[in-house]
């Protein structure tokens, strides 16, 4: 009968730890158990499958007491998850960190492997201890597919993280539009106040140069056309205005003065939007709409 790796790796590890007169005996369930652990972590679906077949425990765990479904769905198994869930995993099961399944395959950026979880019936407002659910771990990764998922089995879309932000805040952070646009069909307010007081046009405005992949520009245009508040103030009496202009987003502050936004609004220290721009491109625009 062949031997796979993990496996082997965990009768050499047995035979090593084990005094020479328990050698020859079976490995022990302790450490089929750690090979299934190692396999799913790694992918490995035929060793996974031989394991349980041989015995091994579907919700053994490690140390943090992720059980192996969670490592399969942490690392993107999609097979591997497959398996384990035809073996009868439990599906919510939660690591010492709050984090189920779903969580990790979320925040993994694994799509695939999280919608295969939330239509195998996951539980989709579970939160870690961090706070970290699927819909705010989708939606920072700009994973549409499973933010649409998420909200079509009733997630709520306004839950807020320990940290004060919710999953737009999020999105429009990192300048995922589309994330944003399907967060608001869901009812989301739009200029509703998160950490600092800050609305998700303010946030949006403050990271529109700092995406990768995602566009700010039509992010903060997303939100204005559903009536995000142009003028509005944080808790230093700064406007969206003000935030892009200070942070040298001259793009942004061109489509907020294009859409009414006032320049001449002072924050809490007196200053406005143009004592408080970075760059010559962010005076220029501004000087270009009489500022």
């Amino acid at each position: 009968m062949a031997t796979f790796p993990i496996q082997a790796w965990a009768e050499n590890h047995y035979r090593d730890q084990t005094p020479d007169s328990a050698r020859g005996q079976p490995v022990s369930p302790m450490m089929t158990n750690l090979a299934l652990l190692q396999a799913a972590e790694k992918g490995w679906v035929d060793e996974i499958e031989k394991l349980l077949a041989e015995g091994a425990n579907v919700a053994a765990r490690n140390r943090f007491s992720s059980t192996p479904l969670l490592l399969a769905a942490g690392n993107g198994h999609r097979k591997a998850v497959k398996a384990l869930l035809a073996a009868g995993s439990d599906i919510n099961h939660r690591n010492l960190g709050g984090s189920t399944a779903l969580i990790l395959a979320a925040e993994g950026g694994h799509a695939r492997v999280a919608k295969m979880l939330i239509e195998a019936g996951a539980f989709v407002d579970h939160a870690s201890n961090k706070g970290v659910s699927a819909l705010t771990a989708a939606a920072f990764n700009g994973d549409d597919g499973v933010v649409e998922l998420l909200l079509a089995k009733g997630v709520d879309p306004n839950y807020v993280d320990r940290t004060g932000k919710s999953a737009i805040v999020y999105a429009a952070a990192k300048g995922f539009a589309e994330t944003v646009r399907l967060m608001l069909e869901a009812g989301v307010d739009v200029n509703a106040r998160y950490g600092n007081d800050l609305t998700v046009l303010m946030w949006a405005a403050g990271h529109a140069n700092d995406v990768p992949v995602g566009d700010g520009v039509a992010t903060v245009t997303a939100l204005i056309v559903v009536g995000a508040g142009l003028d509005s103030q944080d808790n230093r009496g700064r406007t969206a205005l003000m935030v892009a202009a200070s942070l040298g987003h001259a793009k942004v502050v061109e489509a907020l003065l294009k859409a009414g936004a006032r320049a001449d609004i002072a924050d809490g220290e007196g200053k406005t939007a143009r004592n408080l721009a970075d760059g010559e491109d962010v005076l220029a625009v501004l000087a270009a709409n009489g500022q």
